[in-house]
């Protein structure tokens, strides 16, 4: 095993909705904690109590695909004065269920946000912070599909667009994943769990601990 490294990192999870990140990101906080290191998992939208209005709100109202980024961006302001950068800055690590790529594949990839737009507002609100790494879980929409409506719930808005806005969704993410290889890792979502828990510890493994 690689030294550890007593500087905070801040690793983000992305994929489009049934590709089983969130499963792993458990499993993640308690092999960074494993390691004698302090760990803070959030989420976006929302980690903060405004956060979570705003998460509401973005979830579950319909609404101008401009707002809905304009409240993504606000919600990730909020979060990052209140809870991510205070974290990196006391050495705590960060593992946080998406971040600025997801509102790139939903908003810019799934609603056609103009990238200018996006690239503007990335750069106002955190110019200076970017994910140490990114595992984007990646999967065929349609076996996506076919994983939420076995969960046999409410679905929120974005789960519920029809199959093609979630193409447009998955290919803004491997745009984005090429145009950054080195911070952005691809797993392959459409194989057994132990698999991918096991890729994915190595990968954390290898590129922050």
């Amino acid at each position: 095993m690689n030294s550890i490294n007593k500087i905070g990192k801040f690793i983000t999870f992305e994929g489009i909705d049934g590709a089983g990140k969130s499963t792993h990101i458990s499993n993640v906080v308690n092999l960074i904690q494993a390691q004698g290191l302090t760990v803070v998992s959030t989420r976006e939208p929302g980690g903060t109590p405004l956060g979570e209005k705003l998460r509401e709100l973005v979830l579950h109202e319909t609404m101008h695909p401009e707002t809905e980024t304009l409240l993504m961006f606000a919600a990730r302001r909020e979060h990052l004065a209140n809870v991510i950068e205070p974290a990196l800055a006391r050495g705590d690590w960060v593992v946080c269920d998406r971040f600025s790529d997801a509102t790139f594949a939903y908003q810019g990839g799934g609603r056609g946000l103009d990238k200018a737009k996006f690239a503007e507002l990335e750069q106002w609100v955190h110019a200076h912070l970017h994910p140490d790494l990114t595992l984007l879980f990646d999967l065929p929409p349609a076996i996506a599909g076919e994983r939420l409506a076995a969960q046999g719930r409410l679905l929120d808005r974005f789960e519920q667009e029809r199959v093609d806005f979630h193409h447009r969704v998955r290919d803004a993410y491997l745009e984005r994943s090429a145009a950054e290889p080195q911070r952005i890792q691809v797993i392959n979502a459409n194989q057994r769990p132990d698999i991918i828990k096991k890729q994915v510890e190595e990968t954390v493994l290898r590129y922050c601990l």
